[in-house]
């Protein structure tokens, strides 16, 4: 049920309080640092003008198509100073979260080449063998096909845990949207009659401890900077960081009467900061 909410977009002394209140800036990056190959205007000096005030910037993606160095390479190219260490993104998290539960498991991935790399990078073994299978992971796969999901579901009803990337139903491009991880879950879900759980991308906290572990900071001393209520911002209003929606990706003007989460401050974009930064 979705919360009535007048929300205006944040004023200089709000965003003064913000910039001079907090140590830790997260940014998400589809939809809130670029569109596509497009970055948003002022997103590069923003995170400049942070780091030269002494401020601890990262990046966070729920997006599983990429790995932490293809990010950090694509953020260089576009004029964002940053390193991959800098990067979380899910395939990252889901890898290092089955290193710790289930370490050396038979791992079958609905996912592409990113998260297999990083599954294998952790200790995790592929596997097609349904009888074998121990751990399915669903990811955004743009080829995804019948085939995978009949292995996913035969070794889900042998008892294989299933576990998830991201909960994102689409991704933001230059004026139009991309089918995303949600829709590999649902199939599976679907025919398995079984939660996928857990998801560990936004708005889990395994994820934001992940972030958190990063920056070496307590919640409270963060700010996260996202496009969907969803996600960025119910991870950060669950945890206790300040959550600011920005209207450069997925949720535009016409949505903010009807967000399904209360952000602390909203923002035309990131750019915003830029008069306090100045």
């Amino acid at each position: 049920m979705t919360q009535q909410i007048n929300t205006e977009t944040a004023g200089l002394d709000t965003l003064h309080r913000l910039v001079h209140g907090k140590l830790g800036f997260i940014f998400d990056l589809d939809g809130t640092v670029y569109l596509g190959d497009q970055l948003v205007p002022g997103a590069a000096d923003v995170v400049r003008l942070l780091r030269e005030t002494g401020k601890k910037v990262a990046f966070l993606s729920n997006k599983p198509i990429a790995s932490r160095e293809d990010y950090a390479r694509k953020l260089n190219r576009l004029g964002v100073g940053c390193t991959a260490d800098e990067v979380v993104n899910s395939s990252l998290v889901l890898a290092r979260y089955l290193q710790k539960t289930r370490p050396g498991a038979l791992v079958f991935p609905i996912a592409e080449e990113p998260v297999i790399t990083d599954l294998e990078r952790h200790g995790l073994r592929i596997c097609e063998d349904p009888q074998r299978i121990e751990v399915v992971v669903v990811s955004w796969d743009r080829g995804f096909d019948y085939r995978k999901l009949d292995i996913a579901y035969n070794a889900a009803m042998r008892g294989a845990d299933l576990v998830g990337t991201n909960p994102d139903r689409t991704c933001p491009m230059p004026g139009y949207r991309l089918p995303d991880a949600a829709c590999m879950i649902a199939a599976v879900e679907a025919c398995t009659e079984r939660k996928v759980d857990p998801i560990v991308g936004k708005p889990s906290q395994i994820m934001l401890q992940e972030v958190l572990d990063l920056l070496n900071l307590e919640p409270d001393q963060c700010v996260v900077f996202g496009d969907r209520p969803e996600t960025d911002m119910l991870m950060a209003a669950r945890a206790g960081l300040t959550g600011a929606l920005v209207l450069t990706g997925v949720t535009g003007p016409d949505d903010l009467d009807h967000l399904c989460v209360r952000p602390d401050l909203v923002l035309e974009s990131v750019a915003d900061l830029l008069p306090v930064l100045q």
